[in-house]
């Protein structure tokens, strides 16, 4: 199944880029990435996006968790069955996952994109991965929850279980 390999992807490269810049970059140091565009700067988060909720790594990892086993639900029972609903929910899970790693293990994240350009957070792999699920997640709902996975589902598709 392409989904298992999406989520071990996103997983892997967020672990992997995590691993590179712990071992190649002193906390706070940068390294031009595409100059001018994006640098690699090695950062600490104890919260989690634009830093909210800093120094509550344990709700953040309590929070994460919950809501990795709505989506693990969501996948494993079928309530959501378009693809594109399938994917948003396995980027949500896999940058999900590879944060809460970070919690778990380390008691922060380890972020190392920065914008040159703009004043933007740091971010991961993780994270890009969360930015894409939602994105998705939200085309999804707008214009395909309805048709394929809403609540009349069963009555429009004629599904077996709507004839129980």
């Amino acid at each position: 199944m392409w989904y298992i390999a999406l989520f071990l992807v996103f997983l892997a490269a967020d672990q992997a880029v995590k691993l590179w810049v712990v071992q190649h970059l002193a906390l706070y140091e940068s390294a031009p990435l595409l100059p001018g565009f994006l640098e690699l700067r090695y950062i600490q988060n104890t919260g989690g996006g634009w830093s909210i909720l800093s120094d509550y790594t344990w709700l953040l990892s309590i929070l994460t968790a919950f809501i990795m086993l709505v989506l693990l639900y969501l996948l494993l029972r079928r309530i959501v069955r378009h693809p594109l609903g399938r994917t948003a929910c396995v980027l949500l899970l896999a940058g999900g996952c590879g944060n809460l790693i970070d919690r778990l293990r380390l008691g922060y994240v380890v972020d190392m994109f920065n914008f040159q350009f703009i004043s933007y957070p740091v971010f991961n792999v993780a994270d890009i991965a969360v930015v894409i699920g939602m994105i998705l997640a939200a085309v999804y709902y707008l214009f395909l929850y309805e048709k394929y996975d809403g609540p009349e589902r069963g009555n429009r598709h004629g599904d077996a279980a709507s004839r129980q």
